[in-house]
């Protein structure tokens, strides 16, 4: 069973090996709630999972210690299995989706661990570690479904409570629900007045459908940038503690993400991955309004975001926040009708980043012609103005 001094224990365990992240205070993010974040992307391994793997590792016996661990993971849980087992001086074989973001699986193979890549998602992963443990006769390490592992993962509810001691509500990512289990369970022994919130990606919100239903389900597929949270089906115990200790559970799309992740970057110069940005985006996007004009302490989980796909994350961030969008323009093909546009544009104190000029399509004016204009804007107000402004001024948007 799994107690409070059993979260307390790990939290001893842990103290000399990892960080107790900072609490930061986050006012430029939102209006909504006096905002913080609980930093653990700068957690060793850029992520939290390094508490649940550590202490289960270290609650091993000799005897498991000497014959190995084995794990299975989209990344984060590999990571914190391959740097505990180094730290033990014991080996480790991690199984990983072949999806995983590649900075991730450097990281585990620079840890020193064994590693072997499946093809699919992490439900796919979980199933070839049992097979190669049965195998080798290896000590599962399961990254949420394990009483030491959520245990690890409770000592982040303890230390946001010391850390604000007069927080209302906490909100936090949840896959398989390990973390948010290891949360809850903590909060709600020592201050049953704090809220525990989940968020989980709307392409993979398993734990969100299977407490709906009132049974653990299993999704047939999921797709989200959040790869931290990408799960099909929740823990059998993890289901259990969300039952009981938590108090709501929401999903965000991944253009609410991305949005987040581009304000983590532009107003708290910190880097979150998708599933570490997913409490700060429910929390924009207004999904949890009961906790307005609270205090409220989002839990950014994880920084391993794959630098290839950044980019990409950043354009949906900005298109979705209104600070990117494109125009298009039927006109005539004259002199002129460019200069006039770009005018009304410079006029609005739009940027133009991109133009493209085609001509017109069957159907259309024999003279006419199409503009695509790319431009960066500052917000949707500034859009629906230049919008407003190329209307009056006789243009036809498409």
């Amino acid at each position: 069973m799994l107690t409070i001094e059993k979260i307390i224990h790990a939290q001893r365990v842990l103290e000399d090996a990892l960080y107790a992240t900072e609490v930061k205070r986050a006012a430029s993010l939102t209006d909504r709630c006096e905002l913080f974040l609980k930093t653990e992307n700068l957690q060793k391994t850029g992520s939290f999972k390094i508490r649940g793997a550590y202490y289960k590792i270290a609650c091993l016996s000799p005897e498991e210690k000497q014959r190995g661990v084995i794990a299975c993971s989209a990344g984060n849980h590999a990571q914190g299995v391959a740097l505990a087992a180094q730290k033990n001086g014991i080996p480790a074989l991690i199984c990983l989706p072949d999806g995983a973001p590649i900075s991730k699986v450097e990281a585990t193979r620079s840890y020193g661990a064994e590693l072997c890549l499946v093809p699919g998602v992490y439900d796919d992963a979980y199933e070839r570690a049992l097979q190669l443990q049965k195998e080798r006769q290896l000590t599962f390490i399961h990254p949420f479904d394990d009483e030491d592992v959520i245990a690890g993962q409770g000592t982040i509810g303890l230390e946001i409570l010391s850390q604000l001691k007069d927080v209302d509500a906490i909100v936090v990512p949840v896959g398989g629900g390990g973390l948010i289990s290891g949360v809850a369970f903590a909060v709600k022994q020592m201050n049953p007045r704090v809220k525990v919130y989940g968020v989980q990606a709307a392409g993979a919100a398993s734990m969100l459908n299977s407490l709906h239903d009132g049974k653990v389900e299993c999704l047939p597929s999921v797709s989200t940038i959040a790869d931290g949270i990408a799960v099909k089906q929740p823990g059998v115990q993890t289901f259990d503690y969300c039952k009981r200790f938590v108090d709501g559970m929401v999903a965000v799309t991944d253009e609410e993400i991305c949005a987040a992740i581009l304000a983590l970057i532009e107003k708290q110069k910190m880097i979150a991955e998708g599933a570490g940005a997913a409490p700060v985006a429910a929390i924009m996007a207004g999904k949890l309004p009961e906790l307005d004009g609270k205090k409220v302490c989002c839990l950014v989980s994880g920084g391993n975001i794959d630098v290839t796909i950044l980019s990409r994350v950043i354009t949906r961030g900005l298109v979705m926040s209104g600070r990117q969008c494109t125009l298009i323009i039927e006109l005539l093909d004259k002199p002129g009708q460019l200069v006039a546009v770009s005018q009304i544009i410079a006029g609005c104190g739009a940027n133009v980043v991109g133009v493209h000029h085609e001509h017109a399509h069957a159907g259309s004016e024999v003279i006419g012609c199409f503009l695509r204009i790319d431009l960066e804007t500052r917000d949707f107000a500034q859009i629906e103005e230049i919008k407003r402004a190329l209307t009056a001024a006789g243009f036809k948007l498409s």
